[in-house]
């Protein structure tokens, strides 16, 4: 995906969210400060992609005139909420704060199901390798508190404040965190200090 394709699955999300929330659509400024574009003419000229697009229909003269089209039903949409580390942990901001910026909207065939409480997540780092999540993928997650030994979890170490992509395993009152890689060595932590933020339940690929 281009970088340009990126900003305006970003726009367009925003001109819905926008349009949910107030009940009319937003203006060129409102898009242009929220989606950090340096000015209106560039919005103007995602606008109009859009509109070629059949996204969207909009009359450049009028104020907040900008009307959505019917998405496409044959995908289903969730939101890419930030990165996770697959290597060693890296320090990263608490979990609550994933939900707070979507980066981009990521599309899936609707035959993956209505994906309740699913978020994505884009992998820096080669720890699950042998389970063929590499640097650079996207991995689907599913919101959840609780994983059963062999799940590949995403989990926010509390005391280090770092959160990170392994498979998880209760073992002898602690939790083993477990990388996919042969070169790498399992992390043993304290329960208490582990939170589970989600279940891993798709992948796509980085081509």
């Amino acid at each position: 995906m281009t970088r340009f394709s990126e900003r305006r699955k970003q726009i367009l999300d925003f001109i819905e969210r926008f349009t949910e929330g107030k009940g009319y659509s937003p203006s060129v400024r409102e898009i242009m400060l929220h989606c950090k574009i340096t000015s209106p003419s560039v919005v103007q000229h995602h606008l109009k992609v859009l509109e070629r697009e059949g996204k969207i229909t909009h009359e450049p003269a009028a104020s907040r005139s900008i009307t959505l089209r019917e998405r496409d039903k044959q995908t289903i949409e969730i939101p890419l909420l930030g990165y996770i580390a697959a290597g060693q942990p890296l320090p990263y901001l608490q979990p609550d704060s994933w939900s707070n910026e979507v980066l981009e909207i990521v599309e899936l065939p609707s035959f993956t199901g209505q994906m309740k409480n699913a978020f994505a997540l884009k992998v820096k780092g080669t720890s699950m390798i042998d389970a063929l999540i590499d640097d650079g993928d996207i991995v689907i997650m599913q919101a959840a508190k609780t994983a059963q030994n062999g799940e590949m979890v995403a989990v926010w170490l509390k005391k280090e404040r770092e959160v990170t992509l392994k498979k998880f395993y209760h073992e002898d009152g602690r939790i083993r965190l477990q990388p996919a890689n042969s070169a790498m060595k399992p992390l043993y932590v304290d329960a208490e200090n582990v939170e589970v933020q989600g279940r891993v339940i798709g992948v796509l690929r980085r081509l």
